[in-house]
């Protein structure tokens, strides 16, 4: 054999079999589950769900580190610095691995740079208004925000950041209805829903859950319509969008999965594949995703579930290309 083909045949055999020892011997110490907000928000609450049933799973202690900042971006630059060895493991979203890209120019990483291991749920996107809003559904809405906009008045919608698929949410709306509607982004959920609350903006597309159905209850905002194809029996009381008249297609969900380098050796992705998968079968984590109004994701094979990280990624593109996302 050429001497140089030996080399490399003999650096290939070498790294199978460092990638083989490291599988067998993973995990040995605990591993860090990096959720890219602060604590108490919804990622937090999916990630403390989920967390104690996949440290049985992988036999060592799985820990939450919440770090946020720049749409995500922080925590998920955090993961590419670090090595790949499957000692952290990043739980995220199209948010943040494909939008953030897209909105922040200081963003280096592409969607690419990650590889998705396990879908965890789906989060709806519920149709949030102002309690005074002058409107009792969404064809009600479009009507108001028509005249408002004639006037000069454009209705405000709020989102979590520049970029963020809330904001591509709010301007989609805008471009479909073609009714001119002003951007109001937040640092988070949290003052984005205060400030909801408060009358300061008047609607909000953002995900649903326990806390959004208390505050519905209480008469303290609007719940217009869930943004599904049909009346899931989890929300039965709210409309799907496609009971309108005017935005029958405007059907969105964001889901969540749990993602390492895409450069981490295999035999490591498959271990923690089977613990992620295994979790989602129990009861506990089921039920505790389920009251927050999630969706639990049918367990994919590596295979599947790096085709719907592909498919996502070009969705996600092509909405940020039809409101002419720009960098900032």
């Amino acid at each position: 054999m050429n001497p140089t083909l030996r080399r490399v045949a003999a650096l290939l055999s070498g790294l199978l079999l460092a990638g083989a020892v490291s599988a067998q011997t993973y995990p040995s110490k605990p591993v860090t589950l990096l959720v890219p907000y602060p604590a108490g928000g919804l990622s937090d609450v999916i990630a403390r769900t989920v967390n104690n049933t996949l440290s049985k799973n992988m036999g060592q202690p799985v820990i939450v580190d919440n770090l946020g900042g720049a749409s995500g971006s922080i925590a998920a630059q955090k993961v590419l610095n670090a090595p790949a060895d499957g000692q952290i493991i990043f739980q995220g979203s199209p948010n943040e691995l494909i939008l953030a890209p897209l909105a922040i120019s200081a963003v280096k990483f592409k969607s690419e740079d990650f590889r998705l291991v396990q879908m965890i749920a789906t989060a709806q996107i519920a149709f949030l208004a102002r309690k005074d809003l002058p409107v009792r559904n969404v064809d009600e809405f479009l009507d108001y925000a028509r005249k408002e906009a004639a006037q000069g008045r454009p209705i405000t919608y709020a989102s979590v950041g520049p970029g963020s698929f809330y904001h591509l949410l709010g301007e989609h709306l805008s471009k479909t209805t073609n009714i001119p509607m002003t951007h109001v982004p937040y640092k988070g959920m949290a003052p984005a829903n205060q400030d909801l609350l408060g009358g300061q903006v008047d609607i909000f597309l953002a995900p649903f859950g326990k806390a959004s159905e208390e505050l519905q209850k209480q008469g303290k905002l609007k719940v217009l319509a869930m943004l599904n194809s049909e009346r899931l029996d989890s929300v039965k009381d709210y409309p799907a969008i496609t009971e309108s008249k005017s935005l029958k297609n405007f059907t969105f969900n964001i889901w969540t999965g749990y993602f390492v380098r895409k450069d981490t050796p295999e035999p490591i992705v498959q271990v923690i594949h089977k613990a992620i998968t295994d979790s989602l079968t129990d009861s506990a984590v089921r039920g505790g995703l389920e009251a927050n109004s999630q969706l639990v994701a049918k367990p994919l094979s590596l295979q599947a579930v790096g085709k719907a990280y592909a498919d996502g990624t070009a969705q996600f593109r092509a909405i940020a290309k039809s409101i002419n996302l720009q960098p900032q």
